[in-house]
């Protein structure tokens, strides 16, 4: 295991600002020539990702966005994945200045679900047609420890009810220990999912002013715990707000690296949330970095640029139009009818005690209605996750295009699936002629095969995939 006196190198602030100020006045041409090379799918360098970070020029952040898109295009076509995050637990012995769940806010209700209620909020999210969920927990655990969110795990994957069942299983919690990562992947979860929030060394201490979660270094390493346990699906993020946001994409990308040439193999997935307002988090409604809606545009569309094959997930955060516009530019994954509060699914009077506010209420199925109405497919698919194909095996099919003939098909079975099941009368309608139009997009072949899987859906059978 990494002792966190070995881990700093891999986060370079000094080489990041020496690379911005050599990039802060690079001329179009410059800027055209990495966009030519994020054409050809192999990602960006890290010097390339920062001249994208200067870009304001709106001819040119045009030709940004036209680049991400066509990225986005070739290589996830006109999928979205849809996922619900289930709140186990608020209790948290952390200190964290943006965040309502913090130890010392006294206005917060705390409360962690018993299996009982796991199983009641997972029948919720089930009756509503989702498939997969991302579970989270404060920093501090009920009496049982750590097991606890093993159990929860368990219960979400035994909880079916009529048509339905959670197929797989995220996690969001605190680092844990090699042997507990190692229990995590026994438990057969899907991603593990840990953001450092802020890369900058002096930003992380003024934010985290209590717990564990001051320690940087054992943040940091938490993805090298899990990897070294087997967990080759792993999500990173960064809380966008804390910190210059140019920073803290080029630490990203250091990040990254690192993860890469130490298991030949980078995160499965970015998250870019923004801050925004929490109960009694003053830095929350008042970011220190604030990011503008065009600037957080660039973020989606640099990152898509820079690493090509990783997902790009957006939570309910953001509002309805911020999400819509950044499906072309790399977003890859949405969650949808959120709740940010153990038990907030059966109790909706519940909303004051959220982690933070969300800046999009609407219901998954008026979500998924507007998702398939805009062109793209919702979709619910788990199939790689297990059949194996994850980390380094999803990558062989990822980079020469052939997940395609996987992800498209599944993604409209898992489609059908839900217009059968669960969906409204508009969103049926909508939903059919969206299946119609990626039908008739498709080449011949794989055009065939998912037909062959919407017959079975159709004619009763579910969690068909190849």
């Amino acid at each position: 295991m990494l002792k966190n006196t070995e881990i700093a190198s891999f986060i370079d602030e000094e080489a990041i600002e020496a690379i911005l100020a050599h990039e802060a006045r690079k001329d179009a041409e410059r800027v055209r020539d990495v966009l030519a090379k994020a054409r050809q799918l192999d990602g960006l360098d890290t010097d390339e990702v920062a001249a994208l970070t200067t870009v304001s020029d709106p001819e040119l952040l045009g030709e940004m966005f036209e680049t991400a898109r066509y990225v986005k295009d070739q290589i996830y076509g006109r999928r979205v994945v849809l996922f619900a995050p289930l709140y186990i637990s608020n209790l948290c012995s952390n200190e964290c200045l943006y965040c309502a769940f913090r130890k010392t806010n006294k206005d917060v209700k705390r409360r962690a679900l018993s299996q009982q209620e796991v199983a009641h909020e997972t029948r919720i999210l089930i009756d509503q047609g989702h498939k997969r969920v991302l579970l989270v927990a404060g920093e501090s655990y009920p009496v049982e420890g750590f097991d606890y969110v093993l159990q929860s795990v368990a219960t979400i994957y035994d909880t079916q009810n009529a048509n339905g069942e959670i197929r797989r299983v995220n996690v969001n919690v605190a680092p844990l220990s090699t042997e507990e990562f190692r229990q995590l992947k026994a438990a057969n979860i899907g991603t593990y999912q840990l953001f450092q929030e802020t890369y900058h060394r002096e930003t992380y201490a003024e934010v985290h002013v209590g717990g564990m979660k001051r320690d940087y270094n054992w943040r940091i390493t938490a993805m090298d715990r899990a990897m070294q346990a087997g967990i080759d699906d792993v999500g990173i993020g960064i809380l966008f707000g804390l910190f210059d946001y140019r920073f803290e994409i080029l630490a990203l990308m250091q990040h990254i690296r690192h993860l890469e040439k130490r298991f030949g193999i980078g995160p499965h997935t970015i998250s870019v949330p923004r801050l925004e307002p929490a109960l009694n988090a003053n830095i929350a409604a008042h970011p220190p970095h604030p990011v503008s809606d065009v600037d957080f545009r660039k973020i989606v569309a640099i990152l898509r640029l820079a690493v090509p094959y990783t997902g790009i997930i957006m939570s309910t955060r953001e509002t309805p139009n911020i999400r819509r516009e950044t499906f072309a530019l790399g977003v890859s994954q949405i969650s949808a009818g959120s709740r940010t509060n153990p038990g907030g699914y059966a109790e909706e009077e519940a909303y004051d005690c959220s982690q933070f506010s969300l800046g999009d209420h609407r219901p998954l199925d008026e979500v998924i209605r507007d998702v398939a109405s805009l062109g793209y497919i919702p979709s619910f698919c788990t199939a790689c996750y297990r059949l194996g194909r994850t980390g380094a095996d999803f990558m062989d099919l990822a980079k020469p295009g052939k997940i395609k003939d996987h992800c498209d098909v599944n993604a409209l079975s898992t489609f059908v699936e839900y217009l059968c099941d669960y969906a409204s009368p508009e969103t049926r309608s909508a939903g059919e002629q969206c299946v119609a139009n990626a039908l008739e997009g498709m080449t011949p072949e794989r055009r065939n095969t998912a037909q062959a899987l919407i017959g079975q859906v159709k004619a009763g059978r579910r969690d068909c995939y190849v």
